[in-house]
């Protein structure tokens, strides 16, 4: 079978590493793959970028345009918009290849809204966020009356937004312009199940699958080995989160971690954080508990040691999908700590492989956090279980057998209108 991933870019963000991930175990399980992106970072061979150079063009013209035409909507959601409107000119060269499957990812900027409807390959979808079935957001309201599960109208904008509302605009280019249904596959329960109660993709067909990844490469490091190397102290419990510029985006859950640690560090003794995706600012925060900056990390052995050096691991996200950071962490033996909420619950089993606190409870994040590291038994246990985890849900010999049902599927029912 030959298959083609598109993608943004295959290594910077989470969506990006996914699917360059997806895509080294396609490879590595003998199936033909080759990934096409806008943003390349990989030196692989399989992964291309735009060669030619209209398409170049369009995609630079497409990153300087978007912010500016995103200012004639006023929004209280600060997240990424994407109005997906200027073509790449690569749907013909898609659709004469000789491809069995095109596999799209997070394709804003690769793909326009219009170039996705004039796909005639068999089409499977990874929903990596909101934006296949909401308008341009990419996050977004998911309470009943959300705008993605009752239709983008005029009647229904929130009374708070202005200008131009191209949150419905691009809604109604997407109805229009996807006229049969595409295969969904959703890393989390909470996408799948907000794809199931769209407007625009209710009626297409969905599978839940796992992101997957190297279990070899993140594998478990001997903690004080991982430390010496990263140069980090022996001794401290050490609680691993992201960058704490994470809040520059509200989803990321900054001012809850901030407000848990601190309680954290006034009833734990002993006890350090270590902050990756982000250098030491000028005028670091005070937490009450000793901070290690690792900086910007891209290559996956560092990763998987700062993984192995940490004893637990917080994500304290008001809303994601599948981190890619949680299932890299548990992959290493770290256990988990983040709320009930979205498709957080599908990284880890409460009390088995970290603690699942109630939505946005400070005090019972905090309470995770001295849970999972106040008794060494109990720790250990828990470590071992999320390495079984790992492997038993996303190792690429489990998953990749999903994706070639849900292929063998999209290539039946191509052209019935199923």
């Amino acid at each position: 079978m030959k298959v083609i991933l598109l993608s943004y870019e295959d290594g910077q963000g989470g969506a990006g590493r996914s699917a360059f991930k997806l895509h080294r175990a396609f490879l590595a399980n003998g199936i033909d793959s080759s990934l096409r992106v806008c943003a390349k970072t990989s030196d692989l061979g399989t992964v291309s970028s735009h060669q030619r150079l209209l398409q170049k063009v369009v995609s630079k013209a497409s990153s300087r345009f978007t912010p500016w035409f995103m200012r004639l909507q006023r929004t209280s959601n600060d997240g990424l918009h994407s109005p997906a409107l200027l073509p790449a000119g690569i749907v013909d060269e898609l659709n004469e290849s000789n491809a069995d499957v095109l596999q799209l990812n997070w394709i804003c900027g690769l793909l326009s809204v219009e170039d996705i409807g004039k796909l005639t390959k068999p089409v499977v979808w990874r929903f990596s966020d909101m934006w296949p079935f909401s308008g341009a957001e990419h996050y977004g309201d998911d309470g009943a009356n959300a705008r993605w599960r009752t239709g983008y109208r005029s009647d229904n904008r929130p009374t708070a937004h202005g200008g131009i509302d191209i949150d419905r605009w691009v809604w109604n280019r997407k109805r229009r312009a996807w006229n049969k249904p595409i295969h969904i596959v959703a890393p989390s329960q909470w996408i799948a199940d907000c794809a199931r109660q769209s407007a625009l993709t209710r009626d297409w067909p969905i599978s839940v699958i796992p992101t997957t990844l190297d279990v070899n490469q993140f594998q478990p490091w001997a903690k004080a080995f991982a430390r010496q190397v990263l140069g980090l102290p022996k001794d401290p419990r050490l609680i691993l989160f992201g960058a704490l510029s994470g809040g520059t985006d509200p989803r990321k859950g900054r001012a809850y971690l901030i407000s848990a640690l601190s309680k954290v560090a006034g009833r734990l003794p002993n006890v350090a954080g270590v902050i990756f995706g982000q250098s030491e600012p000028a005028d670091p925060p005070r937490l009450g508990l000793p901070l290690h900056w690792m900086g910007h990390l891209n290559d996956e052995v560092t990763m998987s040691l700062v993984y192995s050096a940490a004893d637990v691991m917080v994500i304290p996200s008001r809303q994601d999908n599948l981190p890619q950071t949680g299932v890299e962490a548990q992959s290493c033996g770290c256990p988990l700590v983040t709320f009930d909420c979205s498709g957080l619950p599908d990284l880890l089993e409460h009390k088995r492989t970290g603690y699942i606190a109630k939505a946005f409870d400070v005090d019972e994040l905090a309470y995770g956090v001295e849970w999972v590291l106040a008794d060494p038994n109990r720790h250990r246990e828990l470590s071992r279980q999320s390495r079984d985890r790992s492997l038993r849900l996303w190792a690429p010999g489990v998953v990749v057998p999903q994706y070639l049902e849900v292929y063998e599927r999209a290539i039946s029912e191509h052209g019935t209108g199923i």
